[in-house]
């Protein structure tokens, strides 16, 4: 068979290939601790499990609106009202089988063959993949820690050009976990706005908010919030998110995105066609998210991960590493490792080959300066996490001395 070139053309995705690596070595007998991947180790709230648990005495699983059900969508309007104090109607969400259907989707409908669309590098590739899927070139702009690895306005004014239909941001970013400012953020929006572009912005990480609850100063920024706070980008901003990273619930695989009025008639006959609907098992104990006792879990959780953030940036910074902008959400940590003279990919495979301890190159994000840089996830249980940050340390003293 010859095989499309959009297949045979497509780079492997280096998260999951190390994965596959640490589970090779784990086959063999070998304690490999896995930071490599992007998933949450606590897991749904008890709640949304024991949902699943009473949803399985059903006789039936018919399939619901190609939408989604319409009593989860209202549930994630409500979420926004309550969580962000942002009105949004549930007739502009879309259920969809996890935040990778949601950009398939959007992708689908937006981009053309030809069409360019401007991501920051680095940035994580499946979205930039999505876009060349439907043909769409990516126009990816690189970054700089003094800019907190994000777009800025000017960045994307200068690379705009006569074929670019508009601009993929994430905020909080996957591989950095820093997040675009919200002035900067609201003024790229308006450019889109004004040359007829669409702005999609990644908000998966949204509710992992790594400060401090407290009022904005001078010292401490404002919390974070969505794009769509500000309400005259309504009708050319589209937002992605996930029930996998604030709710634990990976493989669950359900997410949403929140389009335009006018988009949702578009994004129904796509997901119709491509998806029939996201599954109805999932959608039925999603709605136990949603409850007090679940959204409490979920910040008992945060609480958890802010105090692994601050363990690990001192654990990289007492091995003579860096972390060159400090993370706003999520639970990543993005290191220079120039130190150790090592490329990304020489220093993870090496570490994995050495000392068993699974991470992500650089060169899964982008091209600009990615072999300085690995990615490490602490979404993982502590005691392991401090285990694996311990062979990481004595394996940088290795190649450091």
């Amino acid at each position: 068979m010859k095989y499309a070139t959009r297949a045979t053309t497509l780079s492997p995705f280096l998260a999951m290939a190390y994965g596959e690596k640490a589970t090779a070595l784990s086959n063999q007998g070998h304690d490999v601790i896995r930071l490599n991947l992007g998933e949450p180790d606590f897991g749904a709230p008890t709640p949304v499990v024991e949902a699943m648990k009473q949803s399985l005495s059903q006789a039936d699983y018919p399939y619901t609106s190609a939408l989604g059900l319409p009593e989860l969508r209202s549930a994630i309007a409500q979420f926004y009202k309550t969580q962000h104090n942002v009105d949004i109607p549930a007739s502009r969400i879309v259920v969809t089988a996890g935040a990778s259907a949601a950009l398939l989707l959007v992708s689908a409908a937006l981009v053309e063959n030809g069409d360019k669309v401007i991501l920051g590098d680095p940035s994580y590739p499946c979205n930039r993949r999505f876009l060349n899927t439907f043909g769409g070139e990516v126009t990816l702009v690189p970054t700089s820690s003094e800019q907190q690895f994000q777009l800025t306005h000017d960045d994307v004014t200068n690379h705009w050009d006569s074929k670019t239909k508009g601009v993929l941001i994430a905020s909080p970013a996957n591989p950095t976990g820093t997040a675009i400012a919200q002035e900067e953020l609201f003024s790229i929006g308006e450019t889109c706005k004004q040359k007829d572009g669409f702005l999609i912005v990644d908000e998966i990480y949204l509710n992992l908010d790594l400060r401090e609850d407290s009022p904005s100063t001078a010292e401490q920024p404002a919390p974070l919030n969505t794009v769509l706070a500000n309400e005259s980008l309504h009708n050319n901003t589209i937002v992605i998110n996930s029930f996998s990273k604030y709710f634990g619930m990976t493989g669950w695989r359900l997410g949403w995105c929140v389009v335009p009025e006018g988009m949702t008639q578009v994004m129904e006959r796509l997901a119709q066609n491509l998806f029939i609907c996201p599954s109805t098992l999932a959608q039925q104990a999603a709605l136990a998210c949603f409850t007090p006792e679940s959204l409490a879990q979920c910040e008992q959780k945060k609480v958890l991960l802010r105090t692994r953030a601050s363990f690990v940036m001192q654990a990289i910074a007492d091995m003579g590493l860096s972390i060159d902008a400090t993370p706003d959400g999520a639970f990543y940590a993005y290191i220079n490792i120039e130190p150790t003279g090592l490329t990304a990919i020489e220093f993870c495979d090496r570490l994995l080959e050495e000392e068993y301890v699974a991470l992500t190159p650089g060169d899964d994000f982008g091209e600009h300066n990615a072999t300085r840089y690995v990615r490490l996830s602490f979404a993982t249980e502590v005691g392991r996490l401090k285990e694996g940050l311990a062979r990481i340390k004595r394996f940088v003293e290795t190649y450091t001395r």
